[in-house]
């Protein structure tokens, strides 16, 4: 494989986090005894993306641009 660039990993993980669950939805109902393990998880992406400079709530948008609604700001 070659040589992965820091942003060729940071896009990589903003891909994976789009497909990740929202954290609201995480409960031990669906997740049952690994539904604190989901939300370490979840943070952790989430703590990755911010020292890299992305907002995790824009992520979204910026992958899947033509199914993300405009903004109403």
């Amino acid at each position: 494989m070659s040589e992965q660039t820091n942003e060729d990993l940071i896009h990589a993980l903003k891909i994976a986090f789009c497909y990740m669950p929202k954290a609201i939805e995480v409960n031990k109902y669906e997740y049952g005894d690994r539904y604190q393990t989901v939300l370490d998880q979840i943070q952790t992406v989430r703590e990755v993306l911010l020292m890299n400079e992305v907002d995790p709530e824009e992520v979204y948008g910026e992958i899947n641009p033509d199914s993300t609604p405009n903004s109403s700001y």
